[in-house]
């Protein structure tokens, strides 16, 4: 029995690559980040803002916390199988909550997460019994059922007090996470129990972002097909298709091609992984705003574009470069000076925006990622591959 939970643990010289499962699990957040796109289009206020901010931290925090669990037990053994499995049913229940989530079926969402977190650490500390990972569930239990209590509530309540109570639960179990899980009787989470591939972690962050670019393409291919193909639509497609392509060339160079080495080379590993998490679902909050700013310009391309929409179309592509220029420092300690400055010209543009049509705003956002996306094919030709430098 010993040698058969001992068997459930990766190790150092395991096969580290992603599995299928894995990019299985992946496919129920299409659906998360459509439906929280389309919950902000209908909301494009502070409030409904802060609500987007709200769950997807909650389902980020899912996929995040699986993508660590299965970068530490091996998702080939059939109980880790059936509990990835069991959690991508539960995130499925939470996506298709998603946009009543604030309104009727509160309880659902909130019931399907608390669901997801304890029953994984009733999981790991049953099947890892003896095994000194079986603490890592411990911890879980005891941090998850202390956040269960501010989701629940929240269920229970209505709108600010929800609001508040499950932006509390949010920070509790982010923060949480970021401290190691210390526990009563049971510590802190070792670093050695947390990390042992940058390469799978580096490749399940990549495979989430282009999840995240599969919701931005599923959006605007939607907004064209409403649209009838009109003129005018197409144009705003071809703007929207074009900032799509841009940012997935600016996400991959280099950073984005180099993290699984820089995790490898890093002194404090478990720090940059974490730091890659968090620049990660910025990006991805960016990438969100950005599905919203698309459908609303293929669907009103021309005409007054309200201070709203602008909002979203140029701050989706600023809140991703911040990201951008967060997981840069990460993996090499230095931002490129592009980065800062398509923030600061994406910022500047916006009151020159208020009276031109939405595709032109669209354009605008567009031209600024390409200004970043030839700076760094300029700076590829001028100097060999940088290799990775995180800092200390």
């Amino acid at each position: 029995m010993t040698t058969s939970r001992a068997e459930l643990v990766r190790k150092a010289g395991d096969p580290q690559r992603a599995t299928f499962l894995e990019l299985f699990f992946d496919l129920v957040f299409v659906l998360a980040l459509t439906q929280l796109s389309r919950g902000l289009a209908e909301d494009l206020g502070w409030s409904g803002a802060f609500r987007t901010l709200v769950l997807l931290g909650a389902m980020w925090w899912v996929w995040s916390s699986t993508a660590w669990l299965t970068d530490r037990v091996d998702p080939q053994r059939p109980v880790i199988q059936a509990l990835v499995i069991a959690t991508m049913v539960g995130s499925l229940v939470m996506a298709a909550a998603v946009p009543e989530a604030f309104g009727d079926t509160g309880l659902i969402f909130a019931g399907a997460y608390v669901a997801i977190q304890l029953a994984r650490g009733l999981v790991l500390v049953a099947v890892l019994r003896g095994h000194e990972l079986q603490r890592t569930g411990v911890r879980g239990l005891f941090w998850y059922g202390l956040s269960a209590l501010p989701w629940i509530a929240g269920a229970l309540v209505h709108g600010t007090a929800r609001g508040a109570l499950w932006a509390l639960a949010v920070v509790l179990d982010h923060t949480a996470g970021r401290i190691g899980f210390p526990t009563p009787g049971a510590g802190r989470t070792p670093s050695q129990d947390l990390v042992i591939s940058g390469e799978h972690l580096a490749e399940r962050y990549r495979q989430f972002f282009i999840i995240a670019l599969g919701e931005l393409i599923l959006v605007t291919g939607l907004a064209l097909s409403s649209s009838g193909f009109a003129p005018d639509g197409v144009a705003a497609f071809a703007v929207s298709i074009a900032t799509t392509v841009l940012l997935w060339r600016i996400y991959i160079y280099r950073a984005g091609q180099v993290l699984a080495e820089a995790i490898a080379v890093s002194a404090d590993p478990v720090r940059l992984a974490r730091s890659a998490s968090y620049a990660h679902l910025v990006m991805v909050a960016g990438v969100v705003a950005a599905a919203v700013g698309d459908e609303l310009v293929i669907a009103h391309p021309l005409g007054h574009t309200p201070p709203a929409w602008i909002a979203v179309i140029l701050g989706g592509p600023a809140l991703y470069l911040a990201g951008r220029a967060h997981f840069e420092h990460a993996v090499f300690g230095r931002v490129s000076r592009s980065r800062p400055i398509g923030v600061l010209a994406l910022a500047a543009l916006t009151p020159a925006m208020l009276p031109l049509p939405p595709v032109v705003v669209a354009a605008a956002a567009a031209l600024v990622l390409t200004g970043i996306a030839i700076s760094d094919a300029a700076r590829a030709r001028r100097r060999p591959p940088e290799p990775p430098s995180p800092p200390g």
